[in-house]
């Protein structure tokens, strides 16, 4: 026990005598052990504590108190008593001791055996013993934090003290300063607000002692490190002074005054609260500031310089007519929402009526906000503006008025919608007959903009129920029809098919009767004395057909009209098969795009499901295979579907379509798929005359290829499946494939039997057969890749770079082997730039295969790992390749670098920055493009690596400048601008010779290259000169 005592005495004399600060961790690790009590530590301080000396005292406290920081939590309530009552006589001593008595409090304000009515009793000594803005910030800060921790532990007993809690607080946050000590002091007014504390007759005193800050003016310095910005700072205050109706009578005109403020900060800041608090006001609140809000809102509108403000200034007044929306109107009480919008009427509408309709888009704005508020007001509102604006519609001439007016229209409608409901009747069921009039009148006229607002119109119109009759459908479609057969202003023709497409969703029927007939004999039309007719009228024919082939996939979302829209498209196909050149390569191509979208976007239903499974699968893979026996058998004419273009279009069409369909439905696509390229099984196929031994994934007699390339479309119909599909013969089909890989000459026949092989191996499941089968297909590719007298090293190279596409993105082991052989061919005289090209397809994205919407097994970031586990050995090949064989790894590290995400982008360049000046001296323009593309981000924060080799940089921009490419001239230009941000006196040396230089890109004959010139000359010359940087 002496022992004991001697050490807590030691401890108190090298602490406040001795000045050693350490000790009070070794006293609160003492009195945690168990080696003494606090009260033998208050003891022990007593010579300390009763010492004539205020710095003594203060020394002694604040052993106290740090050891109570350190041991709260551990304190039993007969303890905590006792301290309350001694810190609390200590707020009267001496201002230096006040610091550390703070410091003591707050740490007891933590502690869980707070004794009953303690948190008042430090509340009462605090507001009454110490002025808080005459303290040091973090003593401040020390009020604040002991005011937030007893309001969430002892609420009840700070909410006895009434108004008193309040008034306290008002006292102590009034003429704070520091943003650090308002975040804590807001977040204490909001509490008292939000939690029901009696505010009593000091509600105004709160209000002026947080409003002061309104609106915010905080800029933080640039090197804070508390990271407190002034948009924290607005949205606390703004929940103090949003939070009560009860600050209404004051925050109102406060609002209204800031309004009238120059800065568009206080402008923006005070809209937004004003935004804020309608939604927690009632109407009895605003009624007395009606008149002045709406005149502030009315200037903003009219009078505005930002579309910030504008756009703040509309929500603000939606959100204050929604405000006066949820009154209950008695037979006593005023309309606050009628009186309200008598005013914006007043002030609004006869802008919509002047002649030369110059403030008719502010005050449609201000109409349309107050308008999508509630059904009340859309109601009353469109019954005083609707009628005006079709009589104007009618007496005006002009088509650009006319236009304006229609515009005006379609924004009401949208407005409307926002705040009714499907089943509500539409506010615009009165004025039916003359907007559908305006509409139609307007799809007549010959001017194109007239046209394109009409087709907008009309969208909007049909989306709100009731307003289109059958017979104004059938009339809009008569529409359509005419301008998409005629009218040759691309604008026009666009606007058409998007309208097209909103109102075949909701409309189907009358597009099945009407539209799609009329599109299928225009399509099949062939022109008469095509021979004599001149070029523009051909090109007119097909720039028709184009859109009729776009305006049927954009129809196509309802499964009716699905199976309605895609025979005609497959027509088109069989047409182009058949013979007689009615259609061109180009418009088989967009038959194909046509399908695709409507794979894409159609309903994902089991009839839907049913029409791809059942007919348009099964047309493409007959039409293809017709095609490619037609081309191999009897000397007549060659089918178009054997182009290259045409089967990778109809491939995108199979995959998507397969990658929705139900479960069952791609079981039995696959396996069909599956007995028809290993089997020859075509009873599926409709059209079926074909021979009884095909033999698809063979190797075909002579140089023939139309047969193999069909391989393309096995891919669409297995790769594209849901993993949980399962695919028959996959042993068998995976063999073949290979072989194929192998045996083929034909470019697309061997790269898309690779990429089937691949598309299939990413989504087998993990085990040794897989393993197996990965090491079997390497021996393989290595044996042909190590001979380099084999005739098939390309195609045993292009199967090993999509099978490691297809374990890469899968994070599969044996990855690395395949990419450490793909390094080593970067020094192979043959396939060195195949090799470094491949790189790039590693790393992208594949379109038909190996993509998540082929439900591909593709891991996150990916390339990040890839990049991190192979960027040494690309610098170590690098530096040991000869000469000649360097520019294969540059180009390799140029198409890895490039497809990183830039945050990775920015770290990782700095250590291969010695090879990416290297690239910008390659001669492959697409090298120079991505490292400069790489380059351009790193330079906005560059590393010193990079500033210590500005000499180099510098030279290898310059010399790119004058680059053949336009894109190479562009982007070096607009990293020699970013070269001017560095620090002044590190790019000050070079200021003459990039001016000079910059001479030539000024007088570019391209104007992109001319203006980046521009803009970087400028940064550069101003380098160094008063006024510039």
């Amino acid at each position: 026990m002496a022992e004991d005592s001697t050490l807590v005495l030691s401890l108190v004399e090298e602490f406040v005598s001795g000045l050693q600060d350490s000790k009070a961790k070794d006293a609160a690790k003492g009195v945690k052990d168990g080696q003494f009590t606090i009260l033998q530590l208050v003891e022990a301080l007593g010579l300390s504590l009763t010492s004539s000396q205020p710095q003594t005292r203060a020394r002694g406290v604040q052993l106290l108190s740090e050891v109570l920081q350190e041991i709260y939590g551990e304190l039993a309530e007969r303890e905590v008593e006792l301290l309350i009552a001694f810190y609390e006589n200590r707020l009267k001593d001496h201002y230096v001791i006040t610091p550390p008595v703070l410091q003591g409090l707050r740490a007891l304000t933590k502690c869980a055996a707070l004794p009953p009515g303690s948190a008042v009793s430090m509340l009462r000594s605090l507001f009454q013993d110490v002025h808080v803005q005459s303290l040091m910030l973090a003593e401040r800060a020390c009020v604040y934090n002991m005011l937030i921790n007893l309001m969430e532990t002892r609420e009840s007993e700070l909410k006895g003290l009434g108004a008193d809690f309040v008034f306290g607080f008002v006292q102590s946050m009034d003429g704070e300063r520091d943003p650090r000590n308002l975040l804590l002091a807001f977040q204490i007014a909001k509490n008292i607000i939000h939690r029901g504390y009696d505010l009593g007759k000091f509600t105004e005193e709160l209000f002026e002692v947080t409003s002061c800050y309104f609106p915010i003016d905080f800029t933080p310095p640039s090197n804070d490190p508390h990271g407190i910005t002034r948009e924290d700072l607005i949205l606390a205050l703004r929940a103090v002074l949003t939070g009560t109706p009860k600050f209404a009578e004051f925050l109102l005109p406060l609002i209204i005054e800031k309004l009238d403020s120059d800065v568009p900060s206080a402008k923006l800041d005070s809209l937004q609260t004003l935004t804020a608090c309608v939604s927690q006001y009632e109407h009895k609140d605003l009624a007395e500031f009606l008149e002045g809000l709406w005149a502030s809102l009315r200037r903003e509108v009219f009078q505005t310089s930002s579309e910030k403000i504008e756009s703040a200034g509309l929500t603000t007044l939606t959100a204050l007519t929604s405000c006066l929306s949820r009154s209950v109107l008695t037979s006593e009480s005023e309309d606050s929402l009628s009186n309200f919008l008598d005013l914006i009427l007043k002030d609004c509408k006869h802008h919509l009526c002047e002649p030369d309709l110059k403030l008719v888009w502010p005050s449609a704005k201000l109409l349309q906000a107050a308008c999508s508020a509630s059904m009340r007001a859309s109601h009353i509102i469109t019954a005083a503006v609707m009628p005006s604006l079709v009589e104007q519609y009618t007496n005006r001439t002009q088509c650009s008025h006319r236009r304006t007016l229609l515009e005006v229209v379609q924004r009401f409608i949208q407005s409307v919608t926002t705040c009714q409901s499907d089943s509500e009747q539409s506010v615009f069921s009165a004025f039916r007959e003359p907007l559908c009039s305006m509409v139609f009148s307007a799809l007549s006229e010959s001017n194109s903009s007239l046209q394109i607002t009409a087709t907008s119109v009309l969208t909007s119109l049909a989306q709100q129920a009731g307003l289109l009759s059958d017979s104004d459908i059938e009339l809009a479609v008569d529409h359509m029809i005419r301008l998409l057969l005629t009218e040759e202003d691309e604008r026009v023709s666009i606007a058409v098919i998007d309208c097209a497409g909103a109102l075949a969703e909701l409309h189907p029927a009358v597009f099945i009767a009407k539209l799609i007939p009329r599109l299928k004999r225009e399509m099949f039309s062939e022109p008469m004395d095509r021979d004599n007719r001149e070029a523009s009228e051909l090109h007119s024919h097909q720039a028709v057909r184009q859109r009729c082939l776009s305006v049927l996939a954009a129809i196509s979302s309802q499964p009716s009209v699905v199976q309605e829209s895609t025979p005609v498209l497959l027509e088109v196909l069989s047409s182009a098969h058949t013979g007689g050149g009615l259609f061109s390569v180009d418009e088989v191509v967009s038959a194909c795009q046509s399908l695709q979208k409507i794979a894409k976007q159609a309903q994902d239903t089991e009839e839907t499901g049913r029409c791809f499974h059942d007919v348009i699968i099964p047309r493409l893979l007959s039409l293809a295979l017709q095609a490619a026996l037609q081309d191999e058998g009897a000397s007549g004419g060659r089918s178009p579907l054997v182009e290259e273009v045409i089967l990778s279009a109809m491939v995108p069409v199979i995959s998507t379509a397969c990658s929705r369909l139900q479960p069952t439905l791609a079981g039995q696509t696959a396996s069909r798929a599956v007995s028809l390229f290993l089997d020859g099984d075509v009873s599926f196929l409709p059209d079926n005359s074909f021979p009884s031994h095909i033999q698809l994934l063979k190797k075909q007699q002579g140089d023939s290829w139309s047969q193999s390339q069909m391989v393309c479309l096995l891919i669409g119909c297995v790769c594209s499946l849901p993993r949980s599909v399962e695919v028959p013969q996959i042993d068998r089909l995976l063999s073949e494939l290979e072989d194929m890989s192998y045996t083929c000459s034909h470019p697309l026949s061997y790269t898309s039997a690779a990429k089937c092989f691949a598309g299939l191996i990413n989504k087998r499941p993990q085990g040794d057969s897989f393993d197996d089968l990965i090491q079997r297909t390497m021996k393989r590719v290595f044996s042909t890749l190590d001979s380099n007298s084999s005739s098939v090293r390309i195609q045993a190279f292009t199967l090993m770079i999509w099978v490691a596409k297809a374990l890469l993105l899968r994070y599969h082991p044996l990855c690395t082997a395949l990419t450490d052989k793909l390094f080593s061919l970067l020094d192979d005289s043959d396939l060195g730039p195949m090799a470094a090209d491949s790189f790039s397809l590693l790393m992208n994205d594949s379109a038909d295969v190996l993509n998540r919407g082929c439900h591909a097994d593709v891991r996150i970031m990916y390339r990040q790992r890839f990049f991190s586990e192979n960027s040494a050995k690309l610098v170590q090949g690098f530096n040991t390749a000869p000469q000649e064989k360097k520019s294969n790894y540059l180009k390799a590290l140029s198409n890895i670098v490039n497809k990183l995400p830039k945050q990775v982008q920015v770290t990782e360049l700095p250590a291969l920055l010695s090879l990416l000046l290297e690239a910008l001296s390659c001669p492959d323009q697409g090298v120079q493009l991505s490292t400069l593309s790489c380059l351009e981000p790193v330079l906005i924060n560059p590393p010193p690596a990079l500033i210590q080799q500005l000499e180099a940089l510098v030279s290898r921009l310059l010399a790119l400048i004058t680059s053949p490419a336009m894109s190479v001239r562009i982007a070096s230009l607009r990293c020699i601008h970013a070269l001017s941000l560095f620090p002044v006196h590190e790019v000050l040396p070079f200021r003459a010779r990039v001016l000079k230089a910059m001479a030539q890109p000024l007088d570019d004959k391209k104007r992109l290259v001319r203006n980046e010139a521009v803009k970087a000359r400028g940064e550069w010359f101003l380098l160094g000169s008063p006024g510039g940087r």
